[in-house]
């Protein structure tokens, strides 16, 4: 049994971190019901195969422009202990399921709201994406090379580091709290204050003077010869870590390249050398090479993998990083307990597959 079993979580369907946030509530166990949007008559939705952040949930269709459906999602958001929506602000109190109204109904609930800009400010109310969010905090800025525009991290950081994961955080603290003192909160997880939350540990180097605001010129943004990626002799790559002095020593000494010659490797204006030095190497043999010699060792390294190969490397494959149980691979529910049970979810739901099912279990019908 999951930690969060027992736990009912009301979905508002939406895109993005809000399903995000939902699929990490139903990895750990909580019954997940998304209320779709009712479909036209004679319209088929997307087959739902291999949708991995839909996975763990059963799907209702509603029309909540029909004032009898609103009534159904409140009777639902009534047996709930979280109600996750991702909305512009406004848009769930102009469809009557606020967090006033839905608080009345149920005193207890922990009502998630899930948006890019906040519930309030000066953007609250514009559209964007997650490079926008990450963009307000100044995370954007710092990746990329020298010299070059910044570069996206996908939508990792933003929809769900900075969004789905402070939300998911936000409702289970809220929710203790709830059942702690009978009285249920509002989570207002807006990505540009989880982009700022995770900066704070740049800002944080910057104000201690370790962290220059220029990029590629620190330990940790690819400007440090001993913190980046090198490309092989095939063309593949293979990435190296070695910061702290004893696992630098041990990278030295398994190249056989000699010690003293790196006393100055912290020095910024040493790092152009030893870049040059350690591009040279590794494009000297092929990246098989180098995990033989590396891989396992404390130089902290490990070999840049495409998605494809990252299914069948031999520590993933031994954790059972990667489910194939259902078709097609997904990442097993992180993270891992010693007595909880997380096994994986079910597929993605059909848009209202779960419809009448779920109001007759839930005692709506």
């Amino acid at each position: 049994m999951g930690p969060l079993t027992g736990v009912r979580v009301v979905e508002f369907a939406g895109i993005g971190p809000g399903p995000f946030a939902c699929m990490m509530l139903a990895d750990m166990g909580a019954e997940v019901v998304r209320i779709d949007r009712a479909l036209p008559e004679g319209v088929t939705a997307p087959d739902p195969t291999g949708d991995l952040i839909s996975r763990g949930r059963k799907s209702v269709a509603l029309n909540l422009k029909d004032s009898e459906d609103v009534a159904t999602a409140l009777a639902l958001v009534q047996k709930a202990d979280i109600l996750i929506e991702g909305f512009r602000p406004g848009v769930m109190e102009r469809l009557g399921l606020g967090p006033d109204v839905c608080l009345k109904w149920n005193p207890h609930l922990v009502y998630g709201r899930m948006t890019g800009w906040g519930q309030d400010g000066p953007l609250s109310h514009a559209a964007g994406h997650d490079i926008n969010y990450i963009s307000l905090s100044g995370a954007l800025w710092s990746m990329g090379e020298e010299g070059r525009k910044p570069m996206p991290p996908l939508n990792l950081l933003g929809d769900f580091g900075a969004g789905a994961m402070y939300l998911a955080f936000g409702v289970v603290a809220a929710l203790f709290r709830a059942r702690e003192t009978g009285k249920g909160d509002v989570v207002d997880a807006a990505i540009c204050d989880g982009a700022a939350s995770l900066f704070g540990f740049i800002q944080g180097m910057h104000n201690r003077g370790n962290w220059a605001y220029e990029r590629a010129s620190n330990r940790l943004d690819g400007g440090a010869p001993f913190y980046g990626v090198f490309e092989c002799a095939d063309g593949l790559w293979v990435s190296i870590a070695p910061l702290e002095p004893q696992f630098y020593a041990l990278f030295l000494k398994l190249l056989e390249l000699n010690a003293e010659e790196f006393q100055d490797r912290l020095k910024p204006e040493s790092w152009p050398r030893q870049q040059a030095l350690f591009e040279e190497i590794f494009a000297s043999k092929p990246r098989a090479h180098w995990c033989d010699l590396f891989e396992g060792t404390d130089i902290c390294f490990a070999p840049v993998l495409t998605p494809d190969e990252a299914l069948n490397h031999p520590h993933n494959v031994a954790r059972g990083i990667y489910d194939h149980s259902h078709g097609f691979p997904q990442p097993a529910p992180a993270p891992r307990f010693r007595e909880a049970v997380t096994e994986l979810p079910a597929p993605a739901p059909r848009v209202g597959e779960h419809t009448q099912d779920v109001l007759r279990e839930w005692g709506i019908i």
